[in-house]
């Protein structure tokens, strides 16, 4: 246990275990940084923006006592990925925790999206998560070590959105690849599972319920618990999901929507 400035204590559960994060300069991904530093862990985290972007949190991170290493990096593209992992390994070690979090959403819906938009959403989303979680795995199999992948996806992979879809359907391909990849790799005690929160108060969505809160009140009371999910609450359980004491658990979606699947 540690002492921590605010008085209680906590078990650095992740000490030694370095996290790989992709969009880590996100909402998600900067909670899911966090939240893991405070347990001990080193962290790793790639992004589109430049690095004069990531100080800010780079400083946060360092003023718990972690090691840090940032890059920016364009997951669409597979040979960037893979030297970004192998820069964090020389850097920190293998990565052990992967976090697939990188993403954009169109709000275009079927006849309104062009077919850059389209092919873009799905390189980000998709595509990018399997170049990141693939190279990432490839390392933990070539050193004999065991680790966790989570696949930060979306209630949208099983419900309609129709005026996101090209975001639905990577979604929905995500899921597919967190199983595909669990089956695979369950043997080498890699356990592969995916997040899909419901509406979370982040992001692009949070921008847009703070310029118009009536709008941020209706998603409420579409919730049936009546609540939207913060960034820290799914770090949190992104958090669960790595717990060394969560052994059984892959190929699994964690739901945390509120209800909204109901």
């Amino acid at each position: 246990m540690v002492e921590t400035k605010n008085g209680p204590t906590v078990d650095k559960l992740f000490t030694k275990r370095t996290v790989l994060i992709s969009g880590g300069l996100g909402d998600i991904g900067r909670a899911t940084a966090l939240e893991f530093a405070r347990l001990g862990a080193a962290i790793a985290i790639g992004d589109m923006n430049p690095a004069s972007q990531a100080e800010a949190l780079l400083n946060e991170l360092g003023q718990l006592g972690v090691a840090t290493h940032y890059t920016q990096v364009d997951v669409r593209e597979a040979d960037a990925v893979q030297n970004w992992v192998l820069a964090v390994e020389n850097s920190l070690g293998v990565a052990d925790i992967i976090i697939a979090n990188a993403a954009i959403v169109t709000a275009r819906r079927i006849h309104e999206i062009t077919p850059e938009q389209w092919s873009n959403e799905i390189r980000v989303n998709l595509d990018g998560a399997f170049f990141m979680t693939q190279s990432a795995t490839a390392r933990l199999l070539a050193h004999g070590l065991p680790g966790r992948v989570v696949f930060v996806g979306s209630w949208a992979a099983h419900a309609v959105h129709p005026h996101i879809p090209a975001y639905s359907v990577a979604k929905a391909g995500l899921r597919m690849l967190c199983q595909c990849m669990a089956l695979e790799l369950a043997p080498h005690q890699i356990l592969v599972n995916e997040i899909a929160p419901g509406y979370v108060n982040a992001g692009l969505s949070a921008k847009l319920w703070e310029k118009e809160p009536a709008r941020a009140e209706e998603a409420r009371q579409r919730v049936p618990i009546r609540k939207l999910i913060s960034a820290e609450a799914v770090a949190r359980q992104v958090v669960y999901l790595c717990h060394p004491d969560n052994e059984h658990m892959t190929g699994s979606t964690l739901l945390m929507d509120g209800g909204l699947s109901l």
